[in-house]
This record gives C-alpha cells, structure tokens and sequence, in this order.
C-alpha cells in the first residue's frame, strides 16, 4: 500500500495530483518577516509555521526555497518570543548549542547526496529523561542530575540522528516523569519550573510528558518525543490538542532513557497530525541487544507507518466503547458523543458498551509494581553515571531533602520513600503485583477484542485541562491509559474537540503490536473531523 499524503491543513501549500505546490497569501519562509498576523495571538514569530507539516517542509527544502539552518534559526526565535518571553510556556527545558552546526552539515547533505528520508533537516524536541551525550543536560528534571549526563545517546536518539533529524533541545517534564509524589502538580519540576498549556496559560498541560504535549500545540518544533509509563504521552496529548502515539512496550528502545518501570515504559512521538506523528515513530523502531523487550517486535514492526495511512479505515470497522473505564466530566462527555457520531458516519460499528471487569478498571497492583520497578530500574541508570552523580535511589532522597528549597517547596517525594522500601524484582511479593496487574489487562484485552471481533477499542483520553495549582497539586479527573499501560498495549489519542476552549482528544486503544490498525483508524477519524486549531495562548478562561 502506497502512503497517502496529507493535504495541507492551513492554507500553506496546495498540492496538486502531480506532487507541485503552490502558495498561500502567507510569506514564504526567509523574506525577512519574522512576525505574522492572523486570527491568532499578535506578533506570534513565524506564523507561517504553524500547523506546518513534515511532508510540507520537505517540499521546501528539496525545492530549495528553505534551508534546514534557516528552518532551526526560525524555530529558534519563535521559542525564545513564546517560551522563554511572551506567554514564557517553559515548554522547553534547554536548547541545542549545535543544532544550527548540525543543520548546516545535513543541508550539506541534502546538496551532495539528497536526503536520507523524512526526517532530514526537521528539527524535533525530545523530554528530558531521553538520555542525549552531547553538550545538553539529561536530568528528569531533577536538579540532582545537573552536571551528570550519560556517555551514550539513548537508541531513540540515536535512531533520530540516524534518520537525519535536528534534536532541537529538550522539553519540560514533570520532574521524575511524575512519580515522586501524590501531590505533584504536572509539568512542575525543580529545574524547569511549570509549563503552561498555550491553549490557556493558567491551565495545566498534564504530564508527564508535560513540555512535549505543549511544546507541538504551540508549534516550537515540529514533533517531539514523549516517554509513558501510564498516561505521559496520552494526557498531554489531549490536554494540548494534539496526536499521541503510546507504542506497545518493546516497539521502541528505553536504553539509556531514565525509568520507572520496565514492564510498562515506552517511548513514543507527539505531533500535530497523525501523518507525522506515524513519520517519527517509524524512525524509532527495531531491536535493541541493550533493550531486551525489543526482541519481541522482531517482526511485528515497521519503518514507515505512513503506508498503513488510509482516510476510510473506519468503513466497515468494529469499535468497541469501553464505558466502565470512563465518566470524567458532562464536558468530556459531550465531546465524547460527537466522536461516536464522527465515527458511525465514516462508517464504523460500534460495539456499545464492551464490558470492564473491576480488576480491569482499577487496583492498587500496578502501582505497587511501580514502586518495586522504579528502585531498580533507576539504581541500574543511576550507577551507569559518572563520578560524583547519585548513585541510588538513597542518595537522590538525600539530595532533595538538602535542596528541600528548590526541590521540595510544593511536593514531597512520598513515593521515593515507598519505593526504597521495597525489596528486589526477585521477591514473591513483587512477583504477585506483577501477575495481579498484568494478566487482567492483558486478557480483557485479548478475550474482549478477539471474542466481539474487534479492530479497536475507543474512550475519551481525559478530561479538558485543569488549573494549575501548585499549593494542591492535580485536579485529575481521570483518564483511560491504565489498561493499556498495564497490559504493555499500544495507545493513539487524536484531537476529537473541545469545551470551552480546552481540547479533549479520544483515544484508540488495541492488541500489542497493532499500531498499524490504530494509526489506520486514528487518521482516518482526524480526517473526517479535522478539529485541531492552533492555540492561541490566552491567559485565563473568562465565564462572563
């Protein structure tokens, strides 16, 4: 199956039958505009960027109207005029030194050799756990690993390279991907500070992978990179607008990226169409001798994703409504109904409800298996570090308790202290967690899907964002990534609509390996609804 293209979503490029582009009454890149109008906020840098898509600017570059450094130096300024001044989002936890050196070798490239693919000279931003050995800092957010990068890039970093793209910098997260206290307020951590949601700055961008959801909505880069461990891709997904894709565990490498659990940790893109987000994740797949839990994608993954794009997916599809997994809010689900309709008029069936088992639903196993998990897999980062870093989960509780100032003033590190007390992934104790999370998801999912014939299941990803709130932390009120996330199943959570402003995204949730389908089903659905807008970084929801 050939990929489709998509077609140019803001009035940038018209692409004809015969792969030509024209151009829009906006400016061309490198006129000398640096600032545009529009309907969104004034004096937005390099407006022309927005809603910009990777197939868009590959076009630009292989025609020679635009240049990888010219491409990087604008992204560039348009972070420091939203980021960093402006609506100061704090997407972005520190920016490349060479990312204009490295886009000036692969425009060098281009020239001599042509591209290696679809990534080359596209600039992206990866979270601050994605291990890189360069000049920038690898640090969860955390300032206790400032000064302390690894010696290796991480394989998804690596394999970016790889594919030619410009790691841009690395985006905020919530410190520790969220998994140091009950109270933590999403997109906080105690190097980077809070990051904003630029659809409302007041309002939370929820996390973990708090900057990379943010940093896509507001158009700083291209795509990014986010981590999960249950919700971290897909929640900023909806809470930002944008497309997440939450690979099967194994599909993606976790080397060198720093953990919380082995069992359900997985790396996946974030971007603003399915298309591009289907473009990062196949330049992130394949085995990895430092990853053993990629052995089991041998086989079952794929380099490009975009040839399994296909605008009337849904047309004879089987959707199963998982309704015990969800009730978040009368807004979520109002937004929720107009996604089922979307959804039966482009031709699916609907299967309404799937039942879920309580075991399904909720327990305390998963996060147990968590805390067992967390003291191990971050003992076996920490001791890979150089000398003078923390060496165990023990000496980061100690350096917080130090800095309690900068690390401690709005949450504590409760989880921390849980987990040290456990004992090792040997212990019987450990090992029924273990059972008692994975097996119920793993089996609703397998004996639901195969028994009703199923090609996904679908839910509302969350609820629209929530206002931050540093003295209280989340008002969260719920998602439904934890049964893929225990199961170790893929997620794809695409904007669906929006209440009041705040988007609200559903997600497509399946068997493992069976992103194809799902990235299938997703594309075809953003296509039938094309709901995303860009934000427009207001400060606070007037109800008057």
């Amino acid at each position: 199956m050939q990929p489709k293209q998509d077609m140019d979503r803001r009035s940038f490029l018209q692409l004809s039958l015969a792969g030509a582009a024209g151009v829009s009454a906006r400016a061309l890149p490198g006129d000398g505009v640096l600032y545009g109008g529009g309907h969104h906020s004034p004096r937005v840098p390099y407006s022309w960027l927005e809603e910009i898509t990777i197939g868009e600017l590959q076009y630009l570059m292989d025609a020679g109207k635009l240049t990888a450094r010219k491409l990087v130096r604008q992204y560039l300024r348009r972070i420091h005029a939203l980021d960093i001044r402006g609506p100061k989002l704090r997407s972005v936890m520190e920016l490349n030194p060479d990312a204009l050196y490295i886009a000036k070798e692969l425009d060098r490239e281009r020239r001599k050799q042509g591209p290696r693919g679809p990534l080359h000279g596209i600039p992206i931003l990866i979270k601050d756990n994605i291990g890189t050995a360069d000049e920038m800092e690898t640090t969860a957010g955390s300032l206790s690993l400032v000064g302390h990068p690894p010696t290796e890039d991480a394989t998804v970093a690596a394999k970016l390279r790889e594919a030619g793209a410009i790691i841009l910098g690395k985006t905020t997260l919530s410190e520790w991907a969220n998994f140091r206290s009950f109270q933590s307020s999403s997109g906080w951590s105690g190097r980077g500070g809070q990051c904003k949601n630029p659809y409302v700055l007041d309002r939370n961008p929820c996390g973990s992978s708090s900057g990379s959801g943010a940093a896509a909505a507001a158009n700083l880069a291209v795509a990014t990179l986010g981590t999960e461990t249950d919700g971290s891709i897909v929640c900023p997904a909806t809470a930002n607008g944008v497309v997440g894709i939450k690979p099967t565990v194994g599909l993606t490498s976790r080397f060198n990226v720093i953990p919380i659990s082995d069992t359900q940790d997985t790396i996946g893109p974030l971007a603003r169409t399915v298309t591009d987000a289907a473009i990062v994740l196949g330049a992130l797949t394949g085995v990895d001798p430092n990853d053993a839990a990629t052995a089991k994608s041998a086989g079952q993954s794929y380099t490009d994703y975009t040839q399994f794009l296909d605008a009337g997916a849904l047309n004879g599809a089987r959707i199963g409504i998982p309704r015990g997994l969800f009730f978040f809010s009368p807004e979520t689900d109002d937004v929720f109904a107009g996604a089922l309709t979307a959804l039966q008029n482009a031709g699916a069936t609907l299967v309404d409800p799937v039942d879920v088992p309580a075991e399904v639903a909720g327990g305390n196993a998963e996060l147990e298996v968590l805390l067992f998990e967390f003291k191990d897999g971050v003992n076996k980062y920490l001791s890979r570090l150089g000398p003078g870093a923390p060496q165990t989960l023990a000496d980061l509780i100690a350096f917080n308790n130090a800095n309690a100032d900068s690390e401690l003033k709005f949450f504590g590190q409760e989880l921390f202290d849980l987990a040290e007390a456990k004992g090792p992934l040997t212990s019987q104790e450990y090992l029924d967690f273990l059972a008692a999370s994975v097996q119920p998801a793993v089996e609703w999912f397998d004996t639901v899907m195969d028994g009703l014939n199923l090609d996904a299941m679908v839910a509302p990803t969350g609820s629209p964002a929530w206002p931050i709130d540093l003295i209280n932390g989340d008002h969260f009120l719920g998602g439904t990534s934890s049964p893929a996330a225990r199961a170790g199943y893929p997620l794809v959570s695409v904007p669906a609509g929006f209440s009041f402003g705040l988007p609200v995204n559903i997600s497509f949730m399946g068997r493992a390996f069976s992103e194809p389908t799902l990235i299938a089903l997703a594309y075809a659905f953003e296509q039938a609804t094309m709901v995303r807008t860009s934000p427009s970084f207001i400060p606070t929801l007037s109800f008057s």
